[in-house]
């Protein structure tokens, strides 16, 4: 069983197939992914639920299941079945998980996006997973709250806790030595820009010259796009202004001068400059160029860093300079301020240690 990647003749858009054992389309996967595709998810996220379903279809197997008649306590043997790093083999030592427990979520939740598809097509009548219940506590509560507090909401039965992974911030130090370590002007900008952004990769990636507004206004247009050619998304969907700094603009303008390759017909910011190829320079970065470049830096200046890091590093020095949490929200993208105050307010010690003593010289007292 495996994941087939090809390619659509017509448009030149990859597409994701899982293949049994006789190497041949598992038809119910492909009819979700075809849905998938269809309503506009990025190949990416259409690769990650490929695979999930691959995971599933090879549980399936394993446990003689058929997918059909499948119930609700046999789909919950598939948290154990990836948890298992040798299933079938007994061990009186302890094991560590093969998957961490986000992992095991994420696949959780493609299997029952799965079966909430086909319970809907009519192929069968689904898995009872979910459950009505009222909202439950939440640290924030959203405009006209007390209208919807009454109403109950779609919850999922299966669901493992995670546990709360400080992922860390990069001091401005740290972030200066990794574009020091770069190569080339254009890295050295693209690292200067996640920083000073809070730009998702996707994002940054997806940028075009006209979105770069240099001037009075130092802005940058984060614009969503379906028809990338690195098949790169803006996750939200929703357009939005991001003001920068002039001297992030400067970074942009070295580039352009000293980096930017001439003569190509190409709108994109970030492209390839040099490839033992003519044919590739000009063409857009992709994902997998650009964790490449972060696996190198983070070899060669021993910090361990990756694109998100750098959005978690900004969104945190956002919220230590005291910035609202609403603003922090809109400049990141997020649809929802919840996932700003879940994910992304990384305080230390140090930091709630200075808000109590400008605290209490508010309120005219001395630390005891």
């Amino acid at each position: 069983m495996k994941v087939q990647k090809g390619i659509l003749p017509d448009n030149d858009r990859p597409v994701w197939v899982v293949l049994d054992d006789n190497y041949l389309p598992i038809e119910p996967i492909q009819k979700y992914l075809h849905y998938l595709d269809s309503v506009g998810r990025s190949p990416n996220t259409i690769q990650t639920y490929a695979h999930n379903l691959k995971l599933f279809w090879e549980f399936l197997q394993d446990s003689k299941l058929d997918w059909l008649e499948i119930n609700l306590e046999q789909l919950s043997n598939f948290i154990h079945w990836l948890r298992s790093p040798n299933p079938g083999v007994l061990s009186i030592e302890s094991q560590v998980s093969k998957r961490s427990e986000k992992t095991i979520n994420h696949c959780l939740t493609t299997v029952c996006g799965f079966y909430e598809f086909h319970e809907r097509i009519g192929t069968t009548e689904g898995v009872d997973a979910y459950r009505y219940q009222l909202q439950p506590g939440r640290k924030y509560k959203p405009f006209l709250h007390h209208i919807s507090k009454g109403k109950e909401v779609k919850t999922r039965l299966l669901k493992i806790k995670e546990p709360k992974t400080f992922p860390g911030c990069l001091t401005p130090e740290q972030v200066n030595t990794l574009v020091e370590a770069c190569n080339t002007l254009r890295d050295k900008f693209l690292i200067r820009l996640l920083y000073e952004t809070g730009l998702r990769i996707g994002e940054a990636l997806g940028l075009r010259h006209e979105d770069m507004v240099t001037g009075k206004t130092n802005e940058i247009h984060v614009v969503p796009r379906l028809d990338n050619v690195n098949y790169v998304r803006a996750k939200s969907g929703v357009e939005r202004t991001v003001h920068v700094s002039k001297e992030l603009m400067q970074w942009y303008s070295a580039y352009l001068i000293d980096d930017y390759p001439e003569d190509v017909d190409c709108d994109f910011v970030f492209v390839v400059i040099k490839a033992p190829g003519k044919g590739e320079i000009g063409k857009p970065l992709t994902y997998k160029t650009v964790d490449s470049l972060f696996r190198r830096l983070s070899r060669k200046t021993g910090i361990k860093v990756n694109p998100h890091l750098l959005r978690h590093t900004h969104a945190t020095e956002l919220i230590r300079a005291g910035w609202d949490m609403a603003h922090v929200q809109k400049r990141l993208g997020h649809a929802d301020i919840q996932t700003t105050i879940n994910n992304y307010v990384h305080l230390t010690n140090d930091d709630l240690g200075k808000e109590y003593r400008r605290y209490l010289q508010s309120q005219n007292k001395e630390q005891e």
